[in-house]
């Protein structure tokens, strides 16, 4: 720790883990700190993640609620160790709200935040070369229903079914349906929003707010996604996640808040708006990642959130119209 004039370690305690790193808490003679491991210490990855490093400071600098790592005294954030890769960031003490919690005022202030956050990385990254951005393509109908068969025999196979069990299988019944009747909606090419850098997974668990006082956010967290990609695309990915309700629907009212405060903070019109929510629904009826998850990789950390996002394909569907409203209005 001396390197980076942060005390002696007087504990580390492993916070939870994840599919791309682990964290840590980690208590010392000057404070509190939390310790990333970045499990991919390939000197490959160590450029992306100095390029990461480099653009949360410059948004910190800019006023943006982030915790960017500390720098050791030659000015590096990264730390390769034994082939392994870690960074250090102040510790931020405060709490996840998803969009039960945010009143309408708050979804607005959260719709700005994502829009300045959006064109400051235009900004401290435009120097940079960017990557090239992957296939835009659409997903086909016909690899969807393949997809389908390849789970429902999977669920059939069980020797004994469970009511999880009995839900996927009505779910990919019943998307199965709902592909055939929406084949024709398909989005093509001349319908990719404009593509800009994003943090890539913006969504209640890497937003923290304050534990007292004002509603208001206190650290964007986990940019380990930073790159290009539809800009308006994650906004509406983010609304989808933050005022998914139990039942399957989402909150227009607080959605319209946060689109209307997105769209003046990052120029989007309601065009790029309208063209983005078409692409994330055929997204979401196209998308099984939760059910390949349980049954092909027998990993069941996605599982409660199954019931819920199944049931928002359904009623998105049967609601485009004021869906869509509710983003470009």
């Amino acid at each position: 720790m001396g390197h980076y004039r942060a005390g002696e370690p007087l504990s580390c305690e492993p916070l939870s883990e994840g599919l791309l790193n682990h964290g840590y808490r980690l208590a010392t003679t000057r404070g509190r700190y939390f310790l990333k491991h970045h499990l991919d210490g390939d000197p490959e990855a160590i450029a992306p993640l100095v390029r990461q490093h480099r653009a949360t400071a410059a948004l910190a600098q800019l006023g943006l609620p982030v915790a960017p790592p500390l720098a050791d005294r030659h000015g590096r954030t990264v730390a390769v160790h034994r082939g392994r890769c870690y960074a250090l960031h102040p510790w931020v003490e405060g709490q996840h709200r998803d969009g039960t919690q945010l009143s309408t005022a708050e979804s607005h202030r959260l719709g700005a935040l994502l829009g300045r956050v959006h064109g400051a990385l235009e900004q401290v990254i435009r120097r940079s070369p960017r990557p090239l951005p992957s296939e835009r393509a659409a997903a086909t109908p016909a690899e969807t229903q393949a997809v389908i068969d390849q789970l429902l025999a999977h669920v059939r196979a069980r020797a004994r079914r469970t009511g999880f069990d009995e839900l996927a299988e009505h779910r990919l019944l019943e998307r199965r349906a709902l592909l055939r009747t929406h084949a024709h909606l398909r989005p093509g090419p001349a319908e990719v929003p404009t593509e800009g850098w994003v943090h890539g997974d913006f969504h209640p668990l890497n937003l923290l707010y304050r534990t007292e006082g004002p509603v208001e956010p206190v650290a964007i967290v986990d940019w380990d996604r930073l790159g290009v990609q539809p800009r308006a695309e994650e906004a509406v990915r983010a609304a989808c996640i933050f005022y998914l309700r139990p039942d399957g629907g989402l909150a227009l009212g607080k959605i319209r808040a946060y689109a209307t405060a997105y769209r003046a903070a990052s120029g989007a019109s309601p065009d790029e708006l309208a063209a983005a929510v078409h692409r994330v629904w055929w997204e979401r009826l196209n998308d099984f990642w939760m059910l390949r998850w349980h049954y092909e990789l027998a990993d069941g950390r996605a599982d409660p959130q199954f019931a819920a996002a199944s049931a928002l394909v359904v009623w998105w569907t049967r609601r485009a119209a004021a869906v869509r409203d509710a983003f470009c209005d």
